[in-house]
């Protein structure tokens, strides 16, 4: 199956964004972008230390991520970003007009459960509440779907694909 939709996968630490995005690009035979790679090395260090990102902190990366969904429009691509914020969403949507959002859901102590049992990563568990207290669900008027987190990974990259599949199609990319 292929899409032309480029997907942003979204939501707080610990949905398993990076899991279910390249399980849906797989699945979609699409490009996979993980949106960690497009941190500047003081993002990082920042969240390294416990230190919530800002605003101004996240306004670099969203630009990169946007670029790439961007060049990715009309081919399709699967990329990951918690894209919190209703203004995060709305900037990458003025890079990408086309992009749809998935947002993975779930409730606040499975994900915490998931956040300590990770042990590669640099976002510390204690930033969580800082993530759902930034966190904005997608509005009526957002292209996206949200799809519940609980199931195996498998399930929920399957839902993902059915609830995609009913959006209409991309719109066409008239700033070129």
């Amino acid at each position: 199956m292929q899409t032309a939709h480029v997907v942003v996968v979204m939501g707080v630490s610990g949905t398993g964004k990076s899991t279910i995005g390249e399980s849906l690009a797989a699945l979609l035979d699409v490009p996979y972008a993980e949106a960690d790679a497009f941190h500047p090395a003081r993002n990082i260090a920042k969240m390294s230390a416990g230190t919530p990102l800002d605003d101004a902190d996240r306004a670099p990366w969203l630009d990169a991520i946007g670029a790439w969904a961007h060049g990715q429009q009309g081919q399709g691509g699967v990329v990951s970003c918690s894209a919190l914020k209703r203004s995060y969403r709305d900037r990458l949507r003025a890079a990408a007009p086309g992009i749809v959002f998935l947002h993975l859901t779930g409730d606040r102590a499975l994900i915490a459960e998931r956040l300590r049992a990770r042990k590669d990563h640099f976002m510390p568990g204690t930033l969580l509440d800082s993530q759902f207290a930034d966190l904005e669900p997608l509005q009526a008027d957002e292209r996206g779907v949200a799809v519940d987190v609980t199931p195996a990974p498998a399930v929920i990259t399957q839902r993902a694909i059915e609830g995609l599949a009913r959006l209409d199609p991309p719109a066409p990319d008239r700033s070129a």
